[in-house]
């Protein structure tokens, strides 16, 4: 037999070590893999923030609104009125959401006005909650700018304002303004939710929005929960005669805080 000297003894030694080494390496390294799925795990856990805060969104529903009848069929067309009315969208308007316990607080509230004696019935019309463009239903007052004023009684978050002017025909009234205020004169922290008046021919400055064909639909304004107690409304003559007609006018909102 032959003898084993010293120089194989340590190479055996050093193999013997080395294999060791290795198999300690490959024992160790699955007990880092788990630090991968544990920061993915993580992930998942900061998802719900968008859901929670979306959740405020699950606090809104449309708003309930009961339309008159409509007074003439189809679509009429909008090119003939010009390039600043609005594009009739062919089929209902979509629900508005609001959050949710927002009403009409202006139903029944008292109206004032630029022409406090109307040509045609009483500024109180503007909120009796007929809608209908029927004889006795509509308010005409006289020709150039002229408003109504609407007192909700207290401060409210208004979401969306409505409005029928005359309907009964398609025709567009022009410089429609919507303001909002804490102030029953309108003086000081007026807030226009709403201007239409492209050429400031009312003399309320110019506004980016578009006039409308008048419709049973009313126009619907999106108001983004202004605070205030007063709606004023302005406009300024029609495409039929000089002179301006409100039938109704509905304040969608909930008390301030």
């Amino acid at each position: 037999m032959r003898s084993v000297s010293l120089q194989d003894l340590i190479l055996v030694l050093l193999l013997a070590s080395a294999a060791v080494l290795v198999q300690a390496c490959q024992q160790s390294e699955p007990a880092a893999e788990p630090k991968q799925p544990a920061e993915e795990a993580a992930k998942p856990a900061e998802q719900p923030k968008e859901p929670a805060e979306a959740a405020g969104g699950g606090d809104l529903e449309p708003i309930v609104i009961e339309l008159p009848q409509p007074q003439f069929p189809g679509t009429p067309p909008a090119l003939r009125f010009g390039i600043h009315v609005e594009k009739p969208l062919g089929k209902p308007r979509p629900p508005f959401p609001a959050p949710k316990g927002t009403t009409n607080v202006a139903l029944k509230k008292p109206v004032r006005g630029s022409d406090e004696e109307p040509i045609i019935g009483e500024l109180k019309l503007i909120t009796d909650g007929d809608k209908e463009a029927s004889d006795g239903s509509f308010v005409e007052l006289g020709p150039g700018r002229q408003y109504v004023q609407i007192d909700l009684g207290a401060e409210y978050n208004i979401y969306a304002v409505l409005i029928w002017h005359y309907h009964k025909e398609p025709r567009v009234y022009h410089d429609i303004v919507i303001q909002v205020c804490s102030d029953p004169d309108f003086i000081t922290d007026v807030t226009t939710v709403f201007n239409n008046d492209y050429d400031n021919s009312a003399g309320l400055g110019i506004g980016e929005g578009l006039e409308r064909i008048e419709t049973n639909e009313g126009h619907l304004i999106d108001a983004k929960g202004v605070k205030g107690r007063y709606v004023r409304c302005y406009n300024n003559s029609n495409t039929t005669n000089d002179l301006n007609h409100y039938i109704e006018v509905e304040v969608y909102g909930k008390p301030a805080p």
